[in-house]
């Protein structure tokens, strides 16, 4: 089959995308990456095609990633201000890619790609939906974290019925917001069809929930034709998955450090985060490696000791294994590796998903939470030592990562789009 895949976001968006891709080359299948074009240099040296949809994003827009994780307004204005605007063009794109080379035998799309409904609508081509995170199903029984609003979570768990009033109002809140995507429609000779935001971007046929059973269990309200697939692990860099040789050496000469890491995309709004970092770490006496991306502004003010490294990036997958434990802040992505790594972890969430992820690791006992507003280096010290110095939080990630050997996304998933014909 020719697979198209696609998706916008941050590389924790397309990171299992290039995963499933592997796979199903593997399989002999022709799996294509449509997404933006800043992907490219990462997915061409894989040896999977490549198809750009608009809007592109730039790597370096650190006011676009500000603006997007502001925790009162990032998700609409991400989705007003960006995505929906140019909804037509990302169709235009989209379309394009389905039909070339013969055409697509198979659509694959996550929330954010919203002419991804459209284009199989107007085509007629087979299409499945994939979510990346249990906070997508906006789940009335299983209420999601909102992020404006924390503590919610807690009201709606003790009052009953409560999760389902707040999930009518947020698709009141939001009801205006789609009107580009109702006007392509129109324009196209469609419907007006389902709301974008909560229900067509999910498929009929199949909807891949692409994260591990421990994270949460099928609701009621979730699509019918739901499968839990265990995550789907990819991080590496255009195929490079080492450690660098300055990284290995700093691991080797000492006990196990602590991670402090905010992804792909917070890294690039990161504040304070690693000078306060470098000090919680300084206080403890703890080895730590720093993960600071290629923003100078992340580097710490102060000089470090030798105790602390500090480095653009690395491979979670081979470093996450060798910490003590992971202060990150809460993308599924990064979450999925500090538990397949069996680490306890301090989440410092921003926003969108991140909240909701923080409250059910911390409900398996993994985690402890500190929110951005209060983290600095004396109060991430103490939840640190804390941490370092009970033994349950590490015996509870240590169980839960043995109980995720079970599970292999991938392979899960291959074998239900292989099933779509």
């Amino acid at each position: 089959m020719r697979i198209v895949f696609s998706t916008f976001g941050t590389f924790g968006d397309v990171n299992p995308l290039i995963a499933l891709s592997l796979e199903l080359k593997r399989r002999g299948h022709t799996p294509v990456l449509a997404v933006p074009e800043m992907f490219r240099a990462k997915i061409e040296p894989l040896g999977i095609p490549f198809h750009a949809v608009r809007p592109d994003q730039d790597p370096n827009d650190t006011r676009l990633v500000a603006m997007i994780y502001d925790i009162k307004k990032g998700t609409e204005r991400g989705l007003r201000e960006f995505l929906f605007p140019v909804v037509r063009h990302s169709y235009e794109d989209l379309l394009a890619a389905v039909e070339a080379d013969g055409g697509a035998d198979l659509l694959v799309t996550g929330e954010l790609a919203y002419a991804g409904p459209i284009v199989a609508e107007k085509t007629g081509i087979p299409w499945a939906s994939y979510v990346l995170a249990p906070f997508s199903f906006f789940s009335g029984y299983d209420p999601p974290v909102l992020p404006p609003y924390p503590t919610l979570a807690r009201v709606q768990a003790m009052v009953p019925g409560m999760g389902h009033g707040v999930a009518r109002f947020a698709r009141f809140v939001t009801r205006t917001w789609p009107e580009p995507i109702y006007a392509l429609r129109q324009e196209l000779g469609l419907g007006r069809g389902r709301d974008p935001i909560f229900d067509a971007k999910h498929s009929e046929h199949l909807v891949l929930a692409l994260f591990s059973k421990v994270l949460a269990a099928p609701q009621l309200d979730w699509p019918t034709r739901t499968l839990i697939t265990g995550f789907s692990f990819y991080d590496g860099d255009a195929g490079k998955t080492e450690l660098t040789p300055e990284l290995e050496r700093f691991l080797a000469a000492g006990p196990p450090p602590l991670v402090f890491t905010l992804g792909s995309a917070a890294v690039m709004h990161a504040g304070d985060f690693y000078e306060q970092s470098a000090r919680a770490a300084e206080m403890l006496g703890q080895r730590a490696v720093l993960l600071v991306g290629t923003d100078e502004r992340n580097l710490p003010k102060h000089p470090v000791p030798d105790s602390i490294c500090v480095t653009p990036w690395a491979p979670y997958s081979a470093l996450f294994p060798r910490a003590s434990a992971i202060i990150h802040q809460g993308g599924v992505g990064t979450t999925a590796q500090a538990l397949r790594a069996g680490r306890p972890m301090l989440v410092m969430p921003y926003s969108h998903d991140q909240p909701d992820n923080a409250r059910r690791v911390r409900r398996l006992g993994v985690a402890r939470v500190l929110q951005r507003k209060a983290y600095n280096a004396r109060s991430a010290a103490r939840i640190i030592e804390e941490m370092l110095s009970t033994s349950s939080c590490a015996e509870n990630a240590a169980a839960v990562a043995r109980s995720m050997l079970e599970e292999d996304g991938v392979r899960a998933a291959c074998d239900a789009l292989e099933a779509i014909r």
